[in-house]
């Protein structure tokens, strides 16, 4: 027997709902100084056969990041502006940082040995400070403050299948 809960996460997961695009950042370059940056234009939650699957989209491309079912959630209610009946770990986070007066500025995802690594960038008391990060967090909380997720273009081509429109899963 599914909770109500887990009923409204499946249900929220199997809705693939696109983000505001996230402005122009396409020319930067990153740290490495090696390829330059391109702007995630869509981010969407999904369902697939490994689970719950966060899908970047640029330039035609899309790379798919998985998370955990509690990410899935904190993304999916992100981008739909749903508040959850209690906030997640990622709702706590936004709430404190906007309190005391910080926010997320840009995240880059980066692919190490396989692994997706998250790079936020954080601003406050006018300075700006860098936190390694799992990739889904980060995701997370960019898009609770709606900024800019960026990715190398070598990472977008690498990682990147072409963009198509996915089929309703029914469960």
């Amino acid at each position: 027997m599914i909770s109500i809960a887990g009923r409204w996460l499946l249900g929220a997961l199997c809705v693939l709902v696109p983000v505001v695009s996230s402005g122009d950042l396409s020319a930067l370059a990153d740290e490495g100084g090696t390829s330059p940056q391109v702007t995630i234009s869509e981010v969407r939650v999904g369902l697939s056969d490994h689970g719950p699957v966060v899908l970047l989209s640029a330039d035609g491309k899309t790379i798919p990041v998985f998370v955990d079912h509690t990410v899935a959630a904190s993304i999916q209610a992100a981008l739909t502006g749903e508040r959850l009946p209690r906030p997640l770990s990622h709702d706590l986070m936004h709430t404190i940082l906007e309190a005391l007066g910080g926010r997320v500025i840009r995240t880059v995802i980066t692919l190490k040995s396989g692994t997706f690594y998250g790079s936020l960038t954080v601003a406050f008391q006018g300075q700006e400070k860098v936190f390694d990060s799992r990739s889904s967090d980060s995701i997370a909380l960019a898009i609770h403050f709606h900024a800019p997720i960026l990715v190398g273009r070598d990472l977008l081509e690498s990682a990147g299948t072409p963009s198509h429109e996915p089929k309703p899963q029914t469960l």
